[in-house]
């Protein structure tokens, strides 16, 4: 008996023990955390205003042995962050910073300004309605590098999905109070190829990813977006000709010669291609009735990107033209501020030196892998998984125009649950939307070019506020 006692004595003791150790292991880990996370904290950027919530910047390596790292920027909610769900945001082109773009110059807390080397709040912030996370991806995008230049020649579509999921699971290590939180993605233009492929990459990992590394996956929403190839180019010269930018013989011409479901063109069909950009020489392709920035000291054209989509319109060089805003010239404010020394050591960016200048739109890209033609097949299969989306549209856009995208989401055959109907922000129609089977649901925005936050700031937070929510846009004025 007393034997037995013994024994029971050494299980318990070892049982203790091992608690014991399992809980100074756990605080360890828990203290290289914070002090991980404490090292990214920024504590305040030059020429910042106040703020209370905090913020994170710095690199997350996506490959060991490449020497490839990727540069991110969180911003936590400016309310109850521990209850707001987290949203990462994807800038396109591909090759475009979601810095330099999403965050400075669309729905991130700071926004750049003309003349002052200070920055000034932006009141209709995303991170007022989630906690805000920008990524700048792939790789020679914005701070993002890698020691491997082959790296280089193999970007592509899966290449930058893969990345981005690599990124998120180490980011989520890095921040694991934000594990159960709920989590959306939101992108515009080319991130219609970035947003559902991470999406569908982190769903089809999550059927085999440990409870470490599961993704809490919600939904998306895409602004803007390359879509699919045939109706976004359809798109883009239907929209061209009934918004009076170019003629009935550039127009016919055109349709006659182009087949866009075939990626190749004639010499014919080229010959009014170039007539078609040449109007977009002279007004702004990014939003038809907003001024052009004429003191520029930058070019706003970018090398060509060979092997993109759409297969035919990305052949052209106005294809490769930067976006500009309700102030044309404000990239190049961007690139001033983004670029100082101060700047980057507040940020913790550029710690290897890079050896060139940060940029909007990377100038080191000029070759990408296999783009598929569509992205219609991962919608039908993330909305068969359950999965939110929703896709919105400025109307004044003629790069990724309204035209192309109801093309293109009528090509998915969805039955219609509630067809076209005004919705309101406040006293005034937002815009129109429209709402699919599997509720997929599209939405315009009056008067927004192809950064809607930019043009649109009060409806795009109306906007990502409803989509979180899982709330239909309000119908009737308020």
């Amino acid at each position: 008996m007393a034997s037995s006692y013994f024994f029971t004595y050494l299980l318990l003791h070892a049982f203790i023990l091992g608690l014991a150790s399992t809980q100074i292991e756990a605080r360890r880990l828990s203290h290289e955390i914070l002090a991980r996370q404490e090292a990214d904290r920024v504590i305040r950027l030059p020429g910042q205003p106040p703020v209370k919530f905090r913020q994170y910047a710095g690199y997350v390596t996506v490959s060991e042995s490449h020497g490839r790292a990727l540069f991110y920027w969180f911003f936590e909610a400016t309310h109850k962050p521990e209850k707001k769900p987290l949203l990462l945001w994807l800038n396109g082109g591909p090759g475009c910073s979601s810095i330099g773009y999403g965050e400075a110059e669309e729905l991130g807390p700071f926004l750049i300004q003309k003349g002052v080397p200070e920055l000034k709040f932006n009141n209709y912030s995303w991170n007022k309605e989630a906690n805000l996370l920008f990524l700048e991806s792939p790789v020679s995008v914005g701070f993002s590098y890698t020691n491997t230049s082959s790296d280089i020649d193999v970007l592509g579509d899966e290449f930058t999905a893969k990345d981005s999921y690599t990124f998120l699971v180490n980011w989520f290590r890095r921040f694991p109070q934000y594990k159960s939180h709920d989590f959306y993605i939101s992108g515009e233009s080319y991130a219609g190829h970035y947003v559902p492929q991470l999406a569908e990459a982190i769903f089809d990992q999550n059927k085999k990813a440990s409870k470490e590394d599961y993704i809490n996956l919600k939904g998306f929403m895409i602004g803007n977006a390359l879509l699919d190839d045939e109706t976004d180019q359809n798109g883009m010269i239907d929209y061209a000709w009934d918004h009076a930018v170019i003629s009935d013989k550039v127009y016919h011409g055109v349709k006659k010669y182009c087949n866009f479901s075939t990626g190749n063109a004639s010499a014919y069909c080229i010959s009014y291609l170039n007539e078609y950009y040449d109007v977009y020489n002279i007004i702004d392709m990014y939003s038809l009735y907003a001024p052009k920035c004429v003191n520029q000291n930058t070019s706003r054209l970018r090398p060509k990107i060979e092997g993109i989509s759409p297969r035919i319109l990305s052949q052209f060089d106005g294809w490769h033209k930067k976006p500009a805003g309700y102030d044309p010239c404000v990239s190049e404010y961007s690139e001033v501020y983004f670029n100082r020394p101060d700047v980057q050591k507040a940020l913790h960016a550029n710690v290897t030196k890079i050896p060139y200048p940060w940029t909007h739109c990377s100038d080191i890209i000029t070759q990408w892998a296999a783009a598929p033609p569509s992205i219609l097949p991962i919608i039908n299969k993330l909305l068969d998984g359950g999965l939110r989306i929703w896709i919105f549209s400025g109307d004044t856009d003629g790069r990724i125009p309204v035209t192309g995208t109801r093309y293109t989401l009528n090509k998915l055959g969805l039955a219609i649950l509630n067809d076209w109907s005004p919705w309101y922000n406040h006293q005034q129609v937002g815009g129109w939307t429209i709402i699919y089977d599997s509720y997929l649901t599209f939405v315009t925005v009056r008067a927004a070019g192809h950064q809607v936050p930019t043009f649109a700031p009060k409806r795009s937070r109306q906007l990502i506020n409803h989509f979180l929510a899982n709330k239909e846009l309000p119908t009737q004025p308020f």
